[in-house]
């Protein structure tokens, strides 16, 4: 009997089986995981929702490619992030603050901050709707009650990183599973799809249909990821650099492969209910879980939007407060406690949400979250140009430099998102 768990059969009693290595591997699998999980649900966040449910409303399938390119993009400037944190041990803020001028550092940190407000308004925004879909409360009682998931951070923080994993991984399994019901019961049109995964030069020639391409490239990268990636993957046994960039790599690739099936299920979902029922002008959140459930024709649908919605904004919300530590001692070597850092971060998102509420009602937080992309989209650059000079200099890489075509291809994506993103932002704020 005592050696039961070991997995030998005792005389009379049936053999059991060994859960704690069960457990042990599970462990091992999610510290493999983990850094690659936390950084992709920055990539489903809500405002990738509405650029995705915009997209797919209102021009079917056809921006399928766009989520796909865009998903890409995200996977190198990633794998770099990775591979930059890997090989120096440190993290981006922290190379920037080393190698740059301390003026020029400390305005970085500054716009890496509004970056990280910008995507906590976008994911506060996005849990208050979710409880005000699920719950049928005031949007002004639901950005309250949003305010307040801090508390959770900061007692799954104290629990240690791998707890705050284990309940990020277990958040987008629920969001997966909401969704990938939601495509089922939409029956989306599977020639539709694989046509649409195809770039067509409708997207270039139509300018409503490039608007919207440059929403969904501009909403996907996000900024605060290339800090945190970078951070938590820089303690490694030395010698070891280049089995764990390949099995960074590994992990990178998946996890984000994950998040642009997330994302293009959110447009398919979009295209089979609203665009084939010429349904073609639904942006709103709200909207879209009014009408799921009468289109599709099965009760629970509307419910299960919002279910995957509130996921996706906690987890999000877990990730941009870790990204915040990381960046404010990164930059300025300033470590706060997690809770007076939690509090400032969500203090200076609510206020502005519950300003264009109390002035604008619905139609202004739909509004602000647009405006909160528009922000990150400006940030991106600085984030994105210093990764690269990093990645490429033998001085802070030796012979560990991202190879050459990951350079360029780097560089070019580099050059793509600031054109886009600056096309972005300058029509969104000057109304063209």
């Amino acid at each position: 009997m005592a050696r039961l768990w070991s997995g030998t059969i005792a005389i009379g009693t049936p053999a059991l089986p060994d859960w704690r290595g069960a457990g042990l591997a599970a462990r091992r699998s999610l510290a493999v995981l983990g850094p690659g999980a936390l950084v992709a649900v920055g990539y489903m966040d809500p405002g990738n929702w509405a650029t995705d449910l915009a997209g797919g409303s209102a021009y079917g399938y056809e921006l399928l490619s766009v989520v796909l390119l865009s998903s890409a993009m995200a996977v190198l400037l990633q794998v770099l992030s990775a591979r930059l944190g890997i090989v120096s041990g440190r993290d981006l803020a922290t190379c920037c603050r080393e190698r740059y001028p301390r003026p020029a550092a400390v305005s970085l940190w500054l716009l890496a901050e509004i970056g990280i407000v910008a995507c906590d308004l976008a994911e506060l925004i996005g849990v208050a709707i979710a409880l005000g879909l699920l719950l049928h409360m005031p949007l002004m009682l639901g950005l309250l009650l949003a305010a307040c998931d801090a508390i959770l951070v900061l007692h799954l923080q104290d629990r240690g990183i791998g707890r705050l994993e284990a309940t990020v991984v277990g958040l987008m399994a629920l969001v997966a599973a909401c969704l990938g019901i939601e495509t089922v019961l939409t029956e989306p049109h599977l020639a539709g799809i694989a046509a649409g995964l195809v770039p067509g030069r409708k997207i270039i020639a139509d300018s409503g249909v490039l608007y919207l391409a440059i929403g969904i490239v501009g909403a996907t990268v996000m900024p605060h990821n290339l800090y945190l990636h970078s951070w938590l993957v820089r303690r490694q046994p030395p010698g070891n650099e280049r089995a764990a960039i390949r099995r960074e790599t590994r992990s990178t690739v998946g996890v984000l492969s994950f998040a642009f099936l997330v994302n293009a299920a959110i447009l398919i979902v979009a295209s089979a209910v609203f665009h084939a029922s010429g349904r073609t002008d639904i942006a709103d959140l709200g909207a879209v879980h009014a009408l799921l459930t009468p289109l599709i024709g099965v009760a629970g649908a509307s419910s299960l939007f919002a279910i995957a919605l509130l996921a996706a904004g906690l987890n999000a919300t877990y990730t941009g407060t870790l990204a915040g530590q990381v960046v404010m001692e990164g930059f300025v070597q300033i470590r706060l406690k997690p809770w007076i850092r939690r509090l400032v971060t969500r203090l200076m998102a609510v206020i502005p949400a519950l300003v264009a509420v109390e002035i604008a009602g619905d139609a202004g937080i739909d509004r602000l979250l647009v405006l909160s992309q528009v922000v990150l989209s400006l940030q991106l650059p600085f984030a994105v140009l210093p990764l690269l000079k990093f990645v490429g200099s033998r001085a802070v890489m030796g012979i560990h430099v991202a190879p050459r075509t990951q350079r360029i291809a780097g560089w070019l994506i580099a050059i793509l998102l600031v054109a886009l993103d600056g096309k972005l932002a300058f029509d969104t704020i000057f109304g063209s």
